[in-house]
């Protein structure tokens, strides 16, 4: 027979097993970010980095594949902006640029130049630059989506900082992700409780490690539910239910698109994307279609150039413009400054289109993580609440 002392221990255990459960529930979805154990499936992921990918590819289907395209966002970054950023990157460095040019094509006849001659070539130059960089962005902003393919973005940026995807969940959901823990101790606590008046009659020390099994499934599935359900808002007398995720849809979308924006879809990152990606080839021909004006508009500087370094010779500082252009991407748009000023333009269009999602489409960007781990997680609870509950039948004993 229990004493007293044993019988009202029941709800203080099963009220930490309750939270403890949901605590280790939460932190197995965020860690460890990389794969750690003896060999697969003998070890564990963190599930939000392991589907990390997949949630991201889902965000981008809900919203910009959606609701529109980059060019909503491109449009919305001002392009005239962009233009007068890459002239106040390249404009200073035009100099430099030709020199690099040439010494790599023509290093001989570049070296014997006059001064006054390179001078001269210098200031045709920085005074073709405005109106080449201004159709070519004007140019990239037409074929954005196509030169762009924002999943393998994301697949690659996840993959080297499988991190990223915890700090979004970890920051847009901390309020629910508290709540869901505190729930625990609350649920555990009931069902210890409920638990009293049964064991009081047939007091089996065997059924203390089932019952906590119990408290810790049961915890954990109920942990997992009041994240996503009700999926609708539902009034039940005076309290308003719905998941909690969902019920706060509004400002989770601008954390989520604010932590997306300035994390993943930097310019940079989607400049990179445009030179380096897929359609690298498809972006490095427009910026040739942009830059052969430089040369064969000018009549008197395509007859200079060709008589001084022959056909050949010509053709090649050509390749050496396109191939300098490109690689000057990445430098032009590494400004942090710049980078961290347009976030909010692109998260602006995120979490508009976001937070016009229905509930049901605003789950499934988030739920994924999770649907496929729910069993192994209730079955992680379960297992802590039956040692504690050996534990507790241990304690009786002695």
């Amino acid at each position: 027979m229990f004493n007293d002392a044993a019988l009202w221990s029941l709800p203080a255990v099963a009220a930490f097993v309750g939270w403890f459960t949901n605590w280790l529930a939460i932190k197995m979805s965020f860690y460890p970010v990389r794969y750690f154990g003896i060999a697969p499936g003998l070890g564990w992921q963190g599930v939000i980095p392991r589907k990390a990918e997949k949630m991201a590819h889902i965000c981008i289907d809900r919203t910009l594949q959606q609701f529109g395209d980059l060019a909503v966002v491109y449009n919305k970054l001002e392009p005239q902006r962009i233009v007068q950023h890459v002239l106040n990157q390249v404009t200073p460095r035009i100099d430099e640029y030709v020199d690099e040019i040439m010494y790599e094509v023509q290093p001989v006849l570049w070296d014997n130049l006059p001064l006054f001659v390179r001078q001269r070539i210098y200031r045709w130059a920085a005074d073709q630059l405005p109106d080449r960089v201004e159709a070519l962005v004007e140019d990239f902003g037409d074929d954005l989506s196509d030169l762009v393919d924002l999943k393998a973005l994301l697949s690659r940026e996840l993959k080297h900082h499988p991190d990223l995807m915890n700090r979004i969940f970890q920051q847009a959901g901390q309020v629910e992700l508290k709540s869901v823990i505190n729930k625990g101790a609350i649920i555990g606590g009931l069902l210890g409780a409920a638990m009293v008046p049964a064991w009081s009659e047939w007091p089996v020390l065997w059924a203390l490690p089932i019952g906590g099994f119990f408290v810790g499934f049961i915890t954990n599935w109920l942990a997992i539910n009041l994240i996503f359900r009700p999926l609708n808002p539902k009034r039940i007398f005076f309290w308003r239910l719905q998941g909690l995720f969902l019920r706060r849809q509004e400002e989770i979308s601008e954390v989520w698109s604010r932590l997306v924006a300035e994390e993943l879809l930097t310019v940079e990152k989607v400049a990179d994307a445009m030179v380096n990606g897929s359609e690298g080839a498809r972006t490095r021909a427009i910026i040739q279609k942009h830059l052969r004006p430089l040369l064969d508009h000018s009549m008197v500087m395509k007859l200079s150039t060709q008589v001084a370094v022959g056909m050949t010779g010509y053709t090649d500082i050509k390749k050496a413009i396109n191939q300098k252009a490109a690689s000057a991407t990445n430098e032009v748009f590494h400004d942090p400054t710049f980078n961290r000023e347009r976030a909010p333009v692109v998260a602006s269009v995120l979490s508009a289109q976001m937070k016009r999602l229905a509930p049901a489409e605003f789950q499934d960007i988030l739920r994924p993580a999770f649907r496929e781990e729910e069993l192994s997680l209730m079955l992680v609870g379960g297992l802590f609440g039956a040692l504690a509950g050996a534990g507790q039948m241990a304690f009786i004993l002695v």
